[in-house]
């Protein structure tokens, strides 16, 4: 972890707690877009943020999968992850996630092969089962909505590539007998799913504490150990945002508690506005209740607040990892949450 005086001046605190201090934290990524920058620059963005989070001293950085939506600029993770990984030095590098049903297993093997040739023991294999996010992306991809359905399969097949037991005789090159390790993105039966393969979870999202611990509990109990873990590991996923005062906090979230209306409301997902220009606006009812929603139960406030939420949601889920999702408008503003986190966590 840092240095304190690399860190916003804040008040004295004592170290975290006997939970926290067991606990791995992590950042994903989504790089996203902003009213008034280009694409690349999200992009370009994502690797600055991977090499801080590095020096703050956290455990792994991740990079998502998103295809013909304007607010994110990540459709290529695995060429995105190969950025970070060359950007780096020792941080855990992957994706949250690859996913499957969009791609054939073989390739996404030859992918993370290749990945974890050129950056041995630091690359992860995050994968999702979502497709498409909308019908035009997902008939420009050649993707059925229910060939996620087959997400079992897809995975029991990617697997193969690795240990070079795949029945059709081909072999995947370089993937085939290197270990770079498998995370399932939980979503619906994702739990079950990552449960059967015994493999380690991912899900989220925080606000939704009941349905996080339903999942949990389904995959615990359905674990069966495999060569990729001997024992259930829960990864909790979410947005966390800390600054000197609970307003400053607060307004982090808005430019993407907007975007996700706007979602909601109009069909498409929009490049993140700056905040006063979202506080300034006058919005439908429907659009109200979705932004306020999406305001709603995050963990947001100063580094004390975080804290104790962040304890208290460890304890509940029983995780041995927190990944941090948070997205802003303003960069400055992210970072500094980020030092703050990073700091709090210090023994």
């Amino acid at each position: 972890m840092p240095n304190p005086a690399d860190q916003p001046e804040q008040p004295q605190r004592p170290g975290p707690g006997p939970v926290l201090s067991t606990t791995r934290f992590s950042v994903l990524d989504r790089s996203r877009t902003r009213e008034g920058h280009p694409d690349a620059e999200a992009l370009r963005d994502t690797v600055a943020l991977a090499r801080e989070v590095e020096r703050l001293g956290f455990h792994r950085f991740w990079v998502s999968e998103h295809h013909g939506v304007p607010g994110v600029a990540g459709s290529a993770p695995t060429v995105l992850a190969a950025a970070v990984a060359a950007a780096t030095r020792t941080i855990r590098v992957g994706t949250g996630g690859v996913m499957l049903p969009n791609h054939q297993p073989l390739v996404v093997a030859e992918q993370f092969g290749v990945l974890e040739s050129l950056f041995p023991g630091r690359i992860d294999m995050g994968l999702g089962r979502s497709v498409g996010f909308t019908d035009g992306v997902r008939r420009a991809l050649g993707r059925d909505k229910d060939v996620a359905d087959d997400f079992s399969g897809q995975l029991d097949e990617l697997l193969g590539w690795f240990d070079g037991t795949s029945p059709t005789g081909v072999h995947a090159r370089p993937a085939e007998g290197l270990t770079v390790p498998p995370f399932v993105l939980a979503m619906g039966e994702g739990a079950a799913i990552a449960a059967r393969a015994g493999l380690p979870m991912v899900i989220g999202d925080l606000r939704s504490r009941e349905r996080m611990l339903r999942g949990i509990d389904t995959y615990r109990a359905g674990f069966r150990p495999s060569a990729w873990a001997n024992e259930p590991y829960v990864v909790i996923s979410g947005t966390v945002a800390v600054a000197a005062t609970p307003e400053e906090a607060r307004r982090l979230l808005v430019p993407e508690a907007w975007s996700m209306a706007y979602s909601r409301t109009h069909g498409t997902f929009p490049p993140l506005p700056p905040a006063e220009r979202v506080e300034s606006r006058t919005m439908t009812a429907k659009e109200r209740g979705f932004y306020e929603s999406g305001l709603a139960g995050q963990l947001a406030g100063t580094a004390d607040e975080v804290a104790h939420e962040l304890e208290t949601v460890v304890k509940e889920t029983g995780a041995q990892e927190v990944l941090v999702t948070t997205s802003t408008y303003d960069r400055d503003a992210l970072l500094d949450s980020y030092r703050r986190l990073a700091y709090m966590l210090r023994p």
